[in-house]
């Protein structure tokens, strides 16, 4: 089945992707968009009876970790290696006269 796709579609298209097409790459993007449709009615011809739908092909569950509390974020050691620290920051030499 054809899929016809009018002047007015492929306008409002260009539009909403923010294209300047000029009529040649309109005239195309009609046929595109016409066999995109047709592949989709293709696959509407397909028997799905049973078959669950799924956002993705492969079954997966949370891959993440647990998120664990732990003693902190280890800025006092790092801290205590610094020649110079004031207010719990590295103390460094001014650069910028």
């Amino acid at each position: 089945m054809a899929h016809l796709i009018d002047d007015e579609t492929i306008e409002y298209v260009s539009i909403l992707a923010k294209l300047d097409l000029s009529e040649a790459q309109k005239e195309q993007a009609k046929k595109d968009m016409g066999r995109m449709l047709d592949y989709m009615d293709k696959l509407n011809e397909l028997d799905t009876t049973g078959i669950e739908p799924a956002s993705h092909i492969f079954q997966s569950g949370n891959v993440f970790r647990e998120d664990i509390v732990t003693g902190g974020d280890g800025s006092n050691e790092a801290l205590a290696n610094a020649p110079r620290t004031k207010e719990n920051m590295y103390q460094v030499p001014k650069t910028i006269g």
